[in-house]
């Protein structure tokens, strides 16, 4: 593994079980985790002078977002947001980044293994694209605790998709209660228990079915992709997403 021979210091927003998982992998990631922030010790109420971090590293709520990203960069902090639920207000973060000169790197998913999937999935989707008695949709299952239904990681997939397979014109991302359009995709969820997270891809057609399957076994895929990305976005300005740097961590 390589390792920098300064540990990049970071702070979690938020505690749930990325964050202690976060903390845990952090010293195998040379980083190590300087301050946490949660509900009972609000990110908002810190002093610029008590922040002892170079990177923070954001898994807490959709709602708190916008105001987690913008006390952060007004205080010269760079973020790697693992929040999801908030894409609808990605020109204001990019605004938020850009007229602070900070960084920022966001992802529906940290994970190492889903980045391989992506490639395959774009790659199955060109496919159906050229045989078109292949259907495709796509289904994501979680656990209980879950906010956000797709899932971010889900709803990155069926982007990928529709760019590859341009008849699918529409996203169906509910239940359907009746006959589904040719042109829909469709993208179903499941929660249950504690499932970390598995998305699968399925193309199918009278003949046969496909499926390609993503199962994570636990949040340390996610936790280290997130660990690698904060040391990565030392000193670096501008909003990107995790697929654009992830050619550039050399995991």
């Amino acid at each position: 593994m390589d390792t920098p021979s300064t540990p990049v210091r970071i702070a979690l927003v938020g505690y749930g079980s990325m964050g202690k998982e976060l903390e845990r992998l952090a010293p195998q990631y040379a980083c190590t985790v300087e301050q946490i922030f949660t509900s009972k010790r609000p990110l908002s109420r810190t002093q610029a002078s008590d922040m002892n971090f170079d990177v923070a590293i954001d898994f807490s709520l959709p709602g708190n977002v916008l105001d987690n990203v913008r006390f952060l960069a007004e205080h010269g902090k760079n973020v790697v947001l693992g929040t999801t639920g908030w894409i609808q207000h990605k020109d204001t973060l990019a605004a938020i980044v850009r007229e602070n000169r900070s960084g920022l790197v966001w992802g529906t998913n940290f994970s190492v293994g889903v980045q391989i999937f992506s490639h395959l999935v774009r790659a199955a989707a060109e496919f159906a694209q050229r045989f078109d008695d292949y259907d495709v949709a796509l289904h994501e299952l979680h656990h209980t605790r879950k906010l956000d239904s797709p899932s971010g990681t889900a709803l990155s997939l069926a982007a990928l998709v529709q760019d590859a397979l341009p008849r699918k014109t529409t996203l169906l991302p509910d239940t359907s209660h009746g006959r589904i359009a040719p042109e829909a995709l469709h993208v179903s969820s499941t929660r249950v228990g504690e499932t970390p997270g598995t998305h699968t891809f399925y193309l199918d057609s009278l003949p046969d079915t496909i499926e390609l399957t993503h199962r994570a076994r636990n949040r340390s895929g996610f936790a280290i992709g997130a660990l690698r990305t904060a040391r990565w976005l030392q000193g670096k300005q501008g909003m990107m997403e995790f697929s654009e740097v992830f050619p550039q961590l050399h995991i």
